[in-house]
């Protein structure tokens, strides 16, 4: 346990900053989140420390693929999440009150983390993914985490659904080297109906980040009857080539039923179309959770040539040198390409 950043106190109540849920917590109780506890008019984040998961895994399975590909990242999790995502892919360790999950570590340090992350330098890791679970909720232990590896020369990847407030993302700009975010859909409804959060408040993370010098990835999962819309598809390409760029990799995603969700597998044709689409607007877009050569290689946007092939998580860098096409010279979007 470890006192939290970003709130304020209001008598015996508390008022949460760190995401914009923007809780007020009464006396005993928590927010949304059920990992940021109100004791005696004080915030305390009670998963500082704990770790419900920590493996070296490929990069690109964040999926993250002009970050330092081929390359292994110490992947790190915790307990909790400020999302409700009836879909939720790690609902074990992320839905649910504090008292009842069990599985985990606790007392762990970002010293430890930190160690841990060196003795694997030799087996190709670059540093720490903040990952499983979402990383906001356990904000103060992933900072110190990432000051730590920052300190060290190592490097930093923060895989969030980016429901954050502006002024903690922008504190973490200062550690974090790159970003996976997952946009869920593109209207407040289903924001809403389906994760229990807003849309404004993803785009403006987005946004932020786009417009830094933080490398940014962005995932797209399609679920059937409730994002595969192509009009609203359409849109959020347009709001992504402008807002964002249209060098911001862009990952489409196939959805499969989990936790509270029994809708089917997305159809391949509808990833296919989306895909095309895409492939329309934006520099980079590739095809996640399918087996398939469709989206799978990154190509040179200018001449075509591949640049990196995958198998799998396997990447291998062919076409580029210090992040540059060999065939045309374009410039390739991305870190140790």
């Amino acid at each position: 346990m470890e006192k939290a950043l970003f709130y304020t106190s209001d008598g015996k109540n508390v008022r949460c900053f760190l995401c914009p849920h923007n809780c007020l917590v009464e006396e005993g109780d928590y927010g949304v989140c059920n990992m940021r506890k109100n004791i005696e008019g004080e915030l305390y984040t009670v998963n500082y420390g704990i770790a419900s998961a920590v493996n070296l895994d490929p990069v690109e399975k964040k999926p993250m693929y002009h970050f330092y590909p081929g390359s292994k990242i110490l992947s790190v999790g915790s307990i909790g999440c400020n999302l409700r995502c009836k879909y939720c892919q790690n609902y074990t360790i992320a839905q649910g009150k504090f008292e009842d999950f069990s599985d985990y570590t606790e007392g762990i340090s970002p010293e430890v983390i930190a160690e841990e992350a060196e003795k694997l330098k030799d087996r190709g890791n670059i540093g720490v993914a903040y990952t499983y679970n979402e990383p906001v909720i356990w904000y103060e232990f992933m900072y110190d985490i990432s000051k730590t590896i920052k300190a060290r020369g190592m490097k930093n990847i923060m895989v969030s659904n980016g429901f954050i407030n502006p002024e903690p993302l922008e504190k973490l700009l200062e550690t974090i080297d790159a970003f996976s975010i997952d946009l869920k859909g593109f209207t407040d409804e289903f924001y809403k109906k389906i994760t229990g959060s807003r849309l404004e408040p993803v785009k403006r993370t987005l946004e932020i980040i786009a417009a830094s010098d933080r490398h940014l990835e962005v995932e797209y999962l399609v679920i059937p009857g409730h994002n595969d819309d192509k009009k609203e598809f359409s849109q959020m390409l347009e709001w992504y080539e402008k807002s964002l760029g249209k060098d911001v990799p862009l990952h489409i995603n196939r959805y499969f039923p989990m936790y509270k969700m029994k809708e089917p597998a997305t159809p391949m044709k509808t990833l296919t179309e989306l895909y095309e689409m895409a492939r329309e607007k934006l520099d980079y877009v590739y095809l996640g959770n399918v087996e398939s050569e469709l989206g799978r290689d990154t190509l040179c946007p200018g001449c075509g040539e591949i640049i990196i092939k995958r198998t799998g998580y396997f990447s291998e860098l062919l076409g580029s040198e210090e992040g540059v096409c060999k065939k045309c010279g374009r410039k390739i979007r991305g870190e140790g390409l």
